[in-house]
């Protein structure tokens, strides 16, 4: 038997340490395991003291990535320390499995990561459908919430630099765009420019900061004013 629980352990939380699998429950819609988190003890999130005295326990039942289309609950048991330090604000807490699940979560940190993939190749209408077809039943504004989420990637300093417009109502109001020639990606709004230069129209990125662009671009320079500032 216990042989038996190790192999679920290592099929269902390969990556996740202490964490035991009790059982497993397999019907037509949906899979339902049962554990519990088997560290000593855990960090007060407040404070950063450990502790191992335990204050009671409950159930907690996450969404988990799908299995073979069907829906995967756990019936996690987790347990509620108190606090060893005595000038602590929070007297009590709960424990937290890192890679599964965080506080006040309705679905493991895998399945977060799994719906945001999804919606960032597909938004959110058709991720959600997606979704639905792997056994996840998510709305749209779900996915697009969880892929707003996600922290900005690291973007390389531009070395071609394209300076133009754009009019948001023809003939009354326009805008200033700093575009990256080389991926065609914008860098800077007209917000950020004037915020960034305390000026009302931009004259090119400063080309005093570190990673400045090399070289400039801009087609309509013959109707406006170059690029002379930095």
């Amino acid at each position: 038997m216990e042989e038996v629980v190790l192999r679920l352990k290592e099929l269902l939380f390969p990556t996740i340490a202490d964490v035991a699998v009790l059982s497993v429950d397999v019907n037509i819609e949906i899979v339902r395991v049962d554990a519990h988190c088997t560290a000593d003890g855990a960090v007060c999130p407040v404070c950063g003291v450990w502790s191992n005295r335990v204050h009671g326990s409950y159930l907690r039942f996450p969404a988990d990535v799908p299995s073979g289309g069907r829906s995967v609950v756990l019936q996690l048991r987790v347990r509620r320390f108190a606090c060893r330090n005595s000038g602590c604000s929070r007297r009590t807490f709960v424990e937290q499995i890192p890679g599964l699940t965080r506080r006040h979560g309705q679905r493991t940190e895998r399945l977060l990561s799994t719906l945001a993939a999804v919606g960032l190749a597909l938004a959110g209408r058709a991720g959600a459908r997606i979704a639905r077809v792997l056994g996840v039943s998510v709305s749209r504004s779900t996915v697009l919430r969880l892929v707003n989420a996600l922290p900005e990637p690291a973007v390389a300093a531009p070395r071609v630099v394209g300076v133009d417009e754009y009019a948001t109502r023809k003939g009354r109001h326009y805008g200033t765009v700093l575009v990256d020639i080389e991926t065609r990606r914008p860098i800077q709004s007209d917000d950020q420019i004037v915020k960034a230069r305390g000026s009302s129209r931009s004259q090119g990125p400063p080309l005093t900061e570190p990673g400045a662009a090399e070289l400039f671009h801009r087609p309509r320079a013959l109707r406006t004013a170059g690029v002379t500032n930095g």
